[in-house]
């Protein structure tokens, strides 16, 4: 057996390192396969042989009679090594190495990970580990724990892949209070040879697994990250991934000269990552259940057919038989990129038949306090009819005069008979716990509070909208990129040692990409300026030229709208003493003259890059605005026109773009052409780290779009 399989279901496990003290690892390991119901055959492998719990022991994996598929290493680093030879000579498909004190302290425990990975390689054989806390798979046909925790999960279709061998425990305690169940639930530690996409091409392939959780500290691949979980989500048989990434603070963008260097912290990649890969990101341990949750339960039809109903759209109808959690359930409804659908006529007609006078009839429906189990059941069966709802929350309060029991089967029976997704939420323990049971045990989604059912539809809701997207670059612009041209204008610089390109220079490398440059001229002194100003024509923009000021507008060092010499001059007066004032130490080169460009939207595009990750882009409105409101997305590098546009639309500033109050629409199509070219710009010239093009000005739609202002920063390639 090799591969993963030999890692979650071999048919003989060696425990290497076993030990008959309680309380150590190689005990607690062993005595966890051993009595979590292994399926297969178990050896115990020790120095001193004899038995472990009355199973006889082995000196040497070599010594085991059978074939073994599957080694479990208790061993410091360096008597490990002599165990992975003893294992790869012994022919076992898969490694599991559970002991600490490798990458993670680096020095020699680094060398020794490196020097075993190399072997394992070599051999064709699969490593998890080192440094983790082993692999579970509950499924009855195999059951086997082999990890240091000592609960045993119960059987799910749910599979858990985490980083961080300390939150597997306090996951596992989680779900066993929540009666949760697991297909599969591994710990990848080091990461030293098996990885998070390894894993999740493994479990995509797994039947017993139909929905997986990721929590990541790092990964280690990029773009073939993207490409491959892309197909998993969204492909032939897509499967929902939902992610829990720690080191989501700002504290994580490091200092840079840019304004998307300054934006885009490292969480930003991964944000990026997630985005273009169909990932759901979760902010919690709790969320990550609860939206497994949602996405795990099979709803049964009348004909007993089983399958996950995604909404259509994002019309939600809420019942409700109190008031407050409406509220809280409408509150967090629209928070999580949802909204109140609208009922028809015949809809609040049929409502009103069955309902009492004091009965609110539009969304969220309030059936009263002591609504009976029929009342529920003939308003959920009104609004899930409604061609204008595509799911329905139903939130129920424990009342003296109210049947759980009887509630949640009158949801089932609606439920079954309709193909969108219904959750519900029944608040409290004890007095629902009846209804709450029936919903369980029928797979139907139940929560004890209003936000987390209206969270967890959101979570549906984003999925389906990734499914209908039908992801494609078969629509690519015909660019031809002077390539030729750019590299040599990138190598003279790095060659005179510039690193910092302003306006004048950045100007250049952008034309040779196809962006829409305006004329302009450097001018030394005001009589330039007047002269370059008449040949480029009025009206124009004066900016200062220092690579000291990279702000050129907090140092008074912009003037706009200049119409004639004289002006010219003046302006060009002031804009040098308002630069000198503002760093007196700064070099003043001069000042750029250039034609105003038409008015129009501003927007910002940037690119950061980043090791392993490459260029991330970013969109969004430009200006001040990007500093002030900070409404900007990121992509990872390469992009193509599909990727562009879900930018655009992806930031709260799209309606400004879209003709806001009388406002002509902007050309949105020249933004995706702009943003493609940055993509390809930055992918083409490892040399650029950083890029901001602040702002692009959007004309009118079918006008263009114009480079305003640019700034790029060189780095040699490594």
């Amino acid at each position: 057996m090799k591969g993963l399989d030999a890692i979650f279901a071999p048919r003989t496990v060696a425990v290497v390192g076993a030990s008959t003290t309680p309380g150590k690892v190689g005990h607690d390991i062993f005595a966890n396969i051993l009595r979590g119901g292994y399926t297969g055959t178990l050896y115990p492998v020790t120095r001193s042989g004899g038995s472990v719990l009355s199973v006889k022991a082995y000196a040497s994996i070599g010594d085991v009679p059978d074939d073994v598929d599957l080694a479990i290493i208790i061993l410091s680093p360096r008597l490990a090594v002599k165990a992975v030879e003893d294992s790869i000579a012994k022919g076992v498909g898969g490694i599991v190495i559970v002991s600490a004190g490798f990458r993670e302290v680096g020095g020699e425990g680094l060398e020794i990970e490196n020097r075993i990975t190399a072997m394992c390689r070599e051999a064709g054989v699969r490593l998890v580990g080192p440094n983790c806390l082993g692999v579970i798979n509950p499924v009855a046909a195999v059951s086997m724990n082999a990890s240091f925790s000592a609960r045993m999960p119960a059987s799910g279709d749910i599979s858990f892949i985490s980083q961080s061998g300390a939150l597997c425990t306090a996951v596992l305690d989680f779900a066993y209070e929540r009666d949760f169940g697991f297909s599969k639930f591994i710990s990848t530690g080091n990461k030293a040879d098996v990885d998070e996409l390894d894993l999740l091409l493994y479990l995509h392939d797994d039947l017993d697994t139909k929905v997986i959780m990721l929590y990541l500290e790092e990964l280690r691949r990029g773009h073939e990250f993207i490409e491959a979980v892309r197909n998993i989500t969204s492909g032939d048989r897509p499967m929902p991934i939902l992610a829990i990434k720690s080191g989501r603070t700002a504290e994580g963008a490091r200092a840079a000269a840019s304004h998307t260097g300054s934006l885009a912290g490292t969480d930003a990649v991964y944000d990026a990552i997630f985005e273009q890969s169909g990932i759901i990101r979760v902010d919690s341990v709790d969320e990550l259940f609860d939206f497994a949750n949602a996405f795990s339960y099979k709803h049964e039809s009348v004909l007993g057919k089983q399958s996950r109903k995604d909404p259509r759209g994002n019309r939600v109808a809420i019942i409700t038989n109190a008031g407050g959690p409406g509220i809280l359930a409408t509150d967090m409804t629209l928070s999580s990129g949802l909204r109140l659908a609208q009922f028809r006529k015949e809809t609040v007609d049929e409502l009103m038949r069955h309902l009492p006078l004091t009965a609110n009839l539009r969304n969220p429906v309030d059936v009263i306090g002591d609504a009976p189990a029929d009342r529920y059941e003939r308003a959920l069966a009104a609004v899930i009819n409604d061609d204008g709802v595509d799911g329905a929350l139903v939130l129920l309060t424990p009342q003296s005069m109210t049947n759980a029991l009887g509630t949640a089967e009158a949801i089932v029976r609606i439920a079954r008979r309709s193909n969108k997704p219904i959750i519900s939420c029944f608040m409290g323990i004890i007095d629902v716990s009846a209804g709450v049971n029936y919903l369980q045990e029928h797979g139907y989604p139940v929560y004890r509070f209003p936000e987390n059912a209206a969270k967890a539809f959101g979570a549906l809701y984003r999925y389906s909208n990734w499914l209908s997207r039908r992801y494609s670059c078969s629509e690519e612009f015909p660019f031809r990129h002077d390539r030729s041209e750019a590299s040599s204008l990138i190598r003279k610089h790095l060659q005179s040692g510039k690193t910092y390109l302003g306006e004048l220079e950045g100007q250049e490398l952008l034309a040779a990409y196809g962006f829409n440059i305006p004329p302009a001229e450097f001018a030394a002194d005001e009589g330039d300026a007047a002269a370059s100003a008449e040949r480029i024509g009025y009206p124009v923009v004066m900016k200062i030229v220092s690579p000291q000021i990279l702000h050129k507008s907090d140092a008074g060092g912009v003037r706009i709208g200049i119409r004639d010499a004289a002006a010219v001059k003046e302006a060009f007066r002031a804009i040098v003493e308002n630069a000198r004032s503002y760093d007196p130490a700064a070099g003043i080169k001069g000042v750029l003259v250039r034609k105003m460009a038409p008015a129009g939207q501003e927007v910002i595009l940037g690119m950061n890059r980043y090791p392993i990750f490459g260029p991330l882009l970013m969109f969004g409105m430009g200006g001040i605005f990007v500093e002030v409101y900070r409404d900007v997305t990121f992509r990872l590098a390469p992009i193509c026109r599909l990727d562009a546009r879900e930018m655009i639309r992806h930031i709260r500033g799209h309606k400004l773009l879209e003709g806001f109050r009388g406002q002509p629409k902007a050309d949105q199509d020249a933004i995706e052409q702009c943003i493609v070219r940055m993509s390809d710009l930055a992918s083409d010239q490892p040399e650029i780290a950083e890029m901001d093009i602040n702002p692009l000005i959007v004309h009118p739609e079918g006008q263009g779009a114009t480079v305003a202002d640019c700034r790029i920063i060189l780095s040699q390639r490594r």
